[in-house]
């Protein structure tokens, strides 16, 4: 295996010139840069990003700890971090939370045992006294990301009620006058803006709160499934239906289609979050879209920024979040 020796003597120049060129830590006359890049390429050398970052306290990685890999949206979140981590230079290390606080914790552990330089962490309901607890007391720059938790961090996601609230108005609209909605996970602040939106929108079209028509589906497929039926089994049944992310949107589908119901025929069917198949179903589904090439794109950016200043006031963002009207309200 080539070493730096190798590409000093190939190059005809000193091991700290090659140092230097390598990790810009001194000015290098472009001829020199040439000859020791080419001497690199000639020996085929690679530098050992461990060992840069024993030496310069930097690994050029960033931890990314999420929940729910097997949801659509958190799939094409994890792509658009890893496009914009790659993109600044640095590579991405991924762990699953499981939205479990314990599992969340060790995978926070090791992913500040990797000596990653910066977390991006999407946190559970029971993270301020798991990882956010441990991740107080360690010097590492932190962004939380599509859920907010904590106002002593950066932290970033997308607008939550607001959004939600507009699909009940545009049900209300559609002559809808009982709306069910199947939420996700207690106590995450993704499942509380979302039902505060829904709470919203009702109060702002003169209908009244029914805590029946309100079912967890613990932002799981099988569980938005049961909870449908639920909502379905009432003596007075919604004639709309909110599903407040993709995950869940698959359960419910698949609830309505066990009873032998149409969309938007029998039921009027909208939902948090678009994926890339959402227009290819049938009918097509009216959703919430979120931004989420600009959330990853973002929370990078944040996370970069806190690393090479620590000094920063915490940053709160929300991106707005798009109604697409398709064909599953009925409308």
């Amino acid at each position: 295996m080539a070493t730096m020796e190798d590409v000093a003597r190939v190059a005809g120049v000193s091991t700290t010139t090659v140092s230097h060129v390598l990790n810009g830590t001194r000015p290098v006359s472009d001829t020199t840069t040439a000859r020791v890049m080419a001497a690199i390429g000639e020996t085929g050398y690679s530098q050992n990003t461990i060992a840069r970052a024993m030496a310069g306290g930097r690994t050029q990685s960033l931890g990314l700890a999420i929940s729910g890999l097997a949801n659509p949206y958190f799939t094409d979140l994890i792509a658009s971090v890893e496009q914009a981590a790659t993109r600044e230079r640095h590579t991405l290390l991924l762990g699953d939370t499981h939205d479990d606080p314990e599992h969340e914790l060790e995978i926070v552990r090791a992913l500040v045992e990797r000596r990653v330089d910066g977390l991006l962490l999407a946190p559970s309901a029971g993270a301020a006294d798991g990882a956010l607890r441990y991740l107080a007391g360690q010097s590492l720059p932190v962004v939380l990301i599509d859920r907010f938790a904590d106002g002593a961090l950066d932290q970033i996601g997308s607008e939550n009620v607001e959004p939600t609230a507009q699909l009940v108005d545009h049900l209300a609209a559609c002559g809808h006058a009982r709306i069910g909605m199947v939420v996700g996970s207690p106590q995450l602040s993704t499942t509380l803006e979302r039902l505060a939106g829904y709470e919203l929108g009702l109060e702002r079209n003169g209908m009244a709160f029914e805590p029946a028509l309100i079912a967890s589906g613990e932002s799981r497929r099988a569980a938005a499934a049961e909870a449908t039926r639920r909502l379905l089994d009432l003596d007075a049944p919604p004639t709309a239906l909110i599903s407040a992310n993709n995950a869940m949107t698959i359960g419910v589908l698949e609830a309505l289609q066990g009873r032998g119901l149409k969309v938007p025929g029998d039921l009027a069917l909208v939902a948090f979050d678009d994926f890339e198949w959402a227009e290819f179903f049938s009918p097509r589904l009216t959703v919430i879209a979120q931004p989420v090439a600009e959330l990853g794109e973002q929370a990078v950016a944040l996370l970069l920024s806190r690393l090479e200043d620590p000094t920063l006031e915490p940053r709160t963002i929300r991106l707005p979040a798009t109604f697409v009207h398709r064909d599953s309200c009925g409308c």
